[in-house]
């Protein structure tokens, strides 16, 4: 299936998001030829600064394969942005629908067109205390597994030290490194044909996280930690550690 042209709104968009990013980021860049030349696939990419799905999109340009993010349907309906987002082909993803499989229905009909979708698969910034991947959610394995698309695992780092996660003010000197490595399509087929359970859901998303780890420990020349930050089981910790402190306290005005 040949490639997508790149199209106006994109081109627009990188006449005007790349300069600054030449400025102000160095570039360490790696695995160009694990994005697929043609045909529709998934990328997988860490997420640990608000500035790095600008950033990831100047690689992924740069390979001639743009990527479409995935972005809640309600942004495409807001005058300039929506048409921004609408141009550039960005994914609607309809969170509204009671069908999990029909919310990425989207994503899954881009990838069959021949498209590239990004996932960020932690739906957020990482709140690992050092910056590694969390726990995955399940929705690229979903479109992975109704396609058996190509799922690319990409690791960057670097913009983080530009804009760490949650800050508000950059770090612009000295200039950062923004170092992406691609690594080869991770090995889903043991996954194929088979109903799509939660617990199947997991396992694939937790191979897909495993090697977008994988990439990450190699940029930064150091292990991970053995189990992935969940947000999930932290929330659960704290509320149990709340409520023992309270259960601990005595009622006001009472004495020992």
């Amino acid at each position: 299936m040949p490639r997508r042209r790149i199209g106006f709104w994109y081109r627009f968009a990188a006449v005007i998001c790349k300069p600054p990013l030449v400025v102000l980021i160095k570039r360490d860049w790696r695995g160009m030829e694990h994005i697929p030349a043609e045909g529709g696939f998934i990328t997988v990419v860490n997420h640990n600064s608000h500035v790095d799905p600008f950033a990831y999109a100047h690689y992924q340009y740069n390979t001639g394969r743009v990527p479409r993010f995935l972005a809640k349907s309600g942004l495409f309906k807001k005058g300039f942005v929506g048409a921004a987002m609408r141009g550039t082909g960005q994914i609607p993803v309809y969170r509204e629908s009671t069908d999990a499989l029909s919310a990425f229905r989207a994503a899954i009909d881009a990838v069959e067109r021949g498209e590239c979708v990004a996932f960020y698969p932690e739906g957020t910034l990482t709140r690992d205390p050092d910056g590694w991947p969390m726990t995955g959610k399940t929705g690229a394995a979903r479109v992975a597994l109704q396609t058996k698309c190509p799922v690319v695992p990409v690791a960057q780092w670097g913009v983080n030290e530009l804009l760490p996660p949650y800050a508000k003010k950059p770090n612009l000197f000295p200039r950062k490194t923004h170092r992406v490595l691609a690594g080869p399509p991770v090995d889903l087929s043991r996954f194929y044909d088979q109903e799509m359970t939660p617990d199947l859901l997991k396992e694939a998303t937790e191979v897909i996280m495993a090697a977008v780890t994988r990439q990450l420990e190699e940029i930064r020349g150091e292990k991970a930690p053995r189990t992935p930050y969940d947000p999930r089981r932290e929330r659960i910790e704290q509320r149990r550690r709340t409520q023992a402190q309270t259960q601990g306290k005595e009622p006001e005005g009472q004495s020992k």
